[in-house]
């Protein structure tokens, strides 16, 4: 048995977390699912009912492990060789904005693709103010930053360069120099690549039998 089990649908977030196994070297088998056929018992490992989740087969018993950021960073505590790890002149900045794309981030873009609209006078009772406002607050650390967590790569940067990807590439996100410097930078990366392709590849697979 892999030390890993991923639970995956085709076209999903489970692309974030795919990308960090990648990353970590990790030795997973993959579980890949339908959304509509879901079987009842994954609601056992995620009573949300919903992907990515990671199972870690350790010697005391089975771990669970679910939402992206949770995933993305467990697998860098498991993996420390790999170097994907905050040093500690870098972890405010690392779980400051690995959090800030996780919270504040992805509640702007969903609720702007949702059309939800933030009463007026009400923007610090939503958390997130506006996609505006957050977009900017990311924005000015990487015009000065390369990466998340300063100067170099870490497991941080597969969880917001891919609110990055996804938002630049379906325009969720409007793209601006510092944006796609940003997502240019992340995605040269062979773990991403890697992982990319296993990914594009259940995609097509789904829509052929669709």
């Amino acid at each position: 048995m892999a030390a890993f089990t991923f639970y995956t649908v085709a076209m999903s977030r489970g692309q974030i977390s795919r990308w960090a196994l990648h990353e970590a070297g990790a030795d997973y088998e993959q579980v890949v699912m339908e959304w509509a056929t879901r079987p009842e018992s994954f609601r056992a490992i995620n009573p949300m009912n919903k992907v990515p989740a990671l199972v870690h087969h350790l010697d005391g018993g089975d771990h669970v492990i679910t939402e992206c950021a949770a995933i993305n960073h467990y697998l860098a505590e498991t993996h420390p060789e790999k170097g994907l790890l905050p040093e500690p002149h870098e972890r405010a900045a690392y779980f400051r904005w690995l959090f800030f794309a996780a919270g504040p981030l992805e509640q702007a873009v969903v609720g702007k693709a949702m059309g939800w609209q933030v009463p007026e006078g009400k923007q610090g009772m939503a958390g997130f103010g506006s996609l505006e406002l957050a977009l900017a607050a990311i924005e000015g650390w990487l015009k000065t930053h390369d990466f998340i967590a300063g100067s170099r790569f870490t497991m941080a940067d597969t969880y917001v360069g891919s609110q990055f990807v996804w938002g630049l590439r379906f325009g969720s996100i409007p793209e601006t120099p510092t944006f796609r410097a940003y997502v240019d930078r992340v995605t040269q990366r062979p773990a991403y690549a890697q992982a990319n392709a296993i990914d594009a590849a259940l995609i097509k697979a789904a829509q052929q039998d669709a």
